[in-house]
């Protein structure tokens, strides 16, 4: 086990080395002139040479795939056409984001802007720079009151990312399937999940379709997208900790991983899902070869770019432990998060116009417009079209989606994370009420640890009720 952990640890450097040997011309000039230019005089290539010597060039790594396309279209016009002479290059570091980004700060060769995808271990590691000095007055009243919350995208008062777009989570079915297993309506409980699973891979086996999957090769990936809203909206916290209470309790996930664990051991997930990603999860869904799995609302944009669909497919609320609603699904239209400003960035003011630019109207309401998310800025949001892509209408904000205040976030359990020790029981089994007992014990000791260090304030809601957070996106 240890050298398969060395390896991917080398393996990691490799590839964070060669990319950083291809960054590390940082501020250096270009003296190659065009190949289409007219030959030039000698002071002419002197004041052009000038010219390419004030380039100020940004490092930015991002962790998304499903909007490169996009963001890199925006980069390339922000290259062309910003005055200050700044040219933007983008890294996509889907995989091994967060280790990548370890390293690169380790080895002083940090980018100058990145994704800001864990605000609370990042913040403590030292890799933010606050935002709050380049807000201004018109920056605040264009993103609104609802726009920065702590734990979500500020720590401590420091701002260190501004929000792009939100995420409502699904459960996505492929219609035709539904209709071959004399299924009427998408499910709304665990129980009708389970059932409409069984069904629909007793029709479909035997042309290779199953009734559900996951991209179970990521643990944190294909329980965050899946279990966690279902926990949500049947008011059970999604990430263990109980509000009312202050206290880590995984016992309310015990109904909603045992239905994984029944589609599991009954044969119909998708056979393989343990060492599924979630695009080639999506290219089988593409194909017709699953029933339904629970995914974000960037989905129709994946199948209008990346995967071309081949059936009818539509989206519905994920089911409820019984089919009732007692919560909301949290997601992030409100103080999301989206770039981050490099402490170690020799160029901070460039990077800021880049990220400026990324944060203007335009950019934001063509972010929206793509279906490559719902806009989190409502100001911004009232002035963009709904997207022009089939299937985002019922990923669209209502009544169960909003936001749930942040649970204690920066800190690690001693051994393995909950969505590891849940994965594992759902392919391997074991005891669930003693797995629960032990994440307890682990995740509150660590907790624990983490106030009295003043590092973390978590203190009881006695009075905390999701139900109440209802309607908050309408």
């Amino acid at each position: 086990m240890k050298t398969k952990k060395l390896s991917a640890v080398l393996a990691v450097s490799t590839a964070l080395t060669l990319i950083l040997g291809a960054c590390s011309g940082k501020g250096e000039q270009s003296q190659s002139p065009s190949s289409s230019a007219p030959a030039a005089s000698p002071g002419e290539t002197a004041k052009a040479s000038d010219k390419s010597a004030e380039k100020t060039k940004i490092i930015y790594w991002t962790a998304g795939r499903h909007d490169a396309d996009y963001v890199k279209s925006a980069i390339d016009k922000f290259n062309a056409s910003n005055p200050d002479n700044i040219e933007v290059e983008m890294t996509i570091m889907a995989e091994n984001f967060a280790q990548s980004l370890d390293l690169a700060f380790a080895s002083n060769q940090a980018p100058d802007v990145f994704s800001a995808t864990d605000v609370i271990d990042h913040s403590k590691k030292g890799y933010l720079e606050p935002l709050n000095n380049y807000l201004t007055p018109e920056i605040k009243t264009q993103f609104g009151d609802r726009a920065f919350i702590e734990g979500y995208n500020m720590v401590d008062g420091n701002i260190y990312s501004l929000p792009n777009s939100g995420s409502t989570l699904r459960l996505v079915y492929n219609a035709e399937a539904f209709e071959k297993a004399g299924i009427a309506s998408p499910p709304k409980s665990l129980a009708e999940m389970v059932d409409a699973a069984k069904k629909i891979t007793e029709v479909g086996k035997k042309d290779g379709l199953y009734g559900f999957a996951l991209p179970y090769k990521n643990p944190a990936s294909a329980l965050g997208r899946s279990a966690v809203p279902i926990a949500e909206l049947s008011g059970v916290p999604g990430q263990g900790y109980d509000f009312k209470t202050g206290k880590f309790d995984f016992a309310g996930y015990k109904p909603v991983i045992d239905a994984f664990k029944e589609m599991k051991d009954n044969g119909s997930t998708l056979p393989g899902s343990e060492s599924l990603d979630i695009d080639p999860l999506r290219a089988q869904f593409a194909e017709g070869k699953i029933g339904m799995y629970l995914s974000y609302s960037s989905e129709p944009g994946v199948y209008k770019n990346q995967f071309p669909i081949k059936i009818k497919w539509d989206a519905a609320l994920p089911p409820t432990i019984d089919g009732t609603y007692k919560g909301i699904v949290n997601q992030g239209v409100g103080a999301s998060r989206w770039l981050a400003l490099s402490s170690k960035s020799a160029n901070k003011e460039a990077a800021w116009k880049f990220m400026s630019y990324m944060y203007s109207e335009e950019v934001l309401i063509g972010y929206q417009e793509n279906g490559l998310g719902i806009l989190s800025v409502p100001s911004v949001a009232q002035k963009a079209n709904k997207p022009d892509i089939a299937g985002i209408e019922n990923f669209l904000p209502g009544a169960y989606d909003g936001m749930w205040p942040a649970a204690p976030q920066g800190f690690s359990p001693e051994g393995k994370t909950w969505q590891e020790e849940f994965m594992k029981y759902i392919l391997v089994g074991g005891d669930f009420d003693s797995i629960a007992q032990d994440l307890n014990t682990r995740y509150n000791a660590a907790l624990d640890k983490e106030k009295a260090a003043g590092t973390i304030k978590a203190e009881p809601m006695p009075d905390f009720d999701p139900i109440k957070l209802q309607g908050a996106a309408q």
